[in-house]
């Protein structure tokens, strides 16, 4: 583990610590800083020539900041002779932008793919990317992990629910594939909320599935952004009958109304990981955070060692 090197840009420093605090490894030195004119300053203060180097930095907001902050310091890598640089992003930003639905709109996804890959960036660790196919807009190898064995084992341990008292909710049909995974862990029945789009705005229409008259609804997406469609869908199955709720996310974004919504929202608990980084003033009681830093500094472990990680996809 000699030629291991973690660093990280100023996007998830916490979680760094974290999986450096798991590889039982100090976290690289490296000087982030801005010039006057807001221009992004990075020095790598330690030798890197010859070494693995895995690059922590989730591409949270401010995403344009954290993006260019990431291309920097994969140039300062490469120029410094790294053998081999990672990226390591937890979140990964502009994911939804990852079709062309419409004329005359970028496919940001794949462009941000082509910057990093240009960059100089030799393989990409990622986790519960929005669209799957991303990986496939990498020229590079790209692992891709999933946060739900460490929020479904939450669940187990905290609740110990039998199968016949809770029900697991997709907020809306994009998620169904995901829910079912959880399902699978978990157990319990499936219900899915009919989401239906008019203009601008979203309405959740319909619950289709299981009964939740009675049960503890287990509402799960890869993603709180403004929390419209996760906390629409406990609304919902509040009004059904449910008799507790909880939402759980991989990502935390927590941008505009999202707290002020998930605060008057009837959900009893919300389940985030730290992907990204939760700053005091968005903070609520009901809030727990989980660490996904064991799993990535696993994988980086093992990417390193040149190991299998298809174990830790599941």
């Amino acid at each position: 583990m000699n030629d291991l090197k973690v660093f990280c840009g100023r996007g998830n420093p916490q979680l760094a610590q974290r999986i450096c605090d798991y590889l039982e490894i100090p976290l690289g030195r490296a000087a982030m800083g801005n010039f006057a004119d807001g221009e992004i300053s990075c020095k790598i203060e330690e030798d890197v020539r010859g070494r693995d180097v895995f690059l922590v930095q989730s591409t949270c907001p401010p995403v344009n900041d954290n993006l260019m902050e990431l291309l920097v310091m994969v140039d300062s890598f490469k120029r410094a002779s790294a053998e081999r640089i990672t990226a390591v992003i937890p979140y990964f930003g502009y994911a939804r932008q990852d079709r062309k639905d419409e004329g005359r709109v970028p496919i940001s996804a794949k462009l941000v793919a082509n910057m990093i890959t240009r960059a100089g960036t030799g393989r990409v660790l990622a986790m519960d990317l929005h669209a799957e196919q991303i990986q496939g807009f990498f020229d590079i190898p790209v692992d891709h992990l999933y946060a739900a064995p460490v929020i479904d084992n939450y669940f187990t341990d905290s609740l110990g629910l039998k199968e016949d008292e809770f029900v697991v909710v997709s907020p809306d049909e994009g998620s169904i594939k995901r829910v079912l995974k959880h399902a699978a862990r978990l157990g319990g029945n499936l219900a899915i909320v009919d989401k239906r789009r008019s203009g601008g705005s979203t309405k959740q229409a319909n619950l289709i599935g299981a009964p939740i008259e009675g049960k503890v609804a287990l509402i799960f997406d890869d993603m709180i952004s403004t929390a419209s469609s996760i906390t629409g869908a406990a609304e919902m199955v509040d009004r059904a009958g449910a008799r507790e709720i909880y939402l759980a996310a991989t990502h935390g974004i927590l941008c505009g109304p999202a707290i002020e919504r998930l605060a008057r929202s009837p959900a009893k608990g919300v389940v985030i990981t730290d992907t990204i980084a939760l700053t005091p003033e968005r903070k609520l009681p009901k809030i727990e955070v989980l660490t996904v830093a064991p799993l990535l500094g696993e994988a980086v472990k093992r990417i390193h060692l040149n190991e299998s990680v298809s174990r830790l996809f599941n």
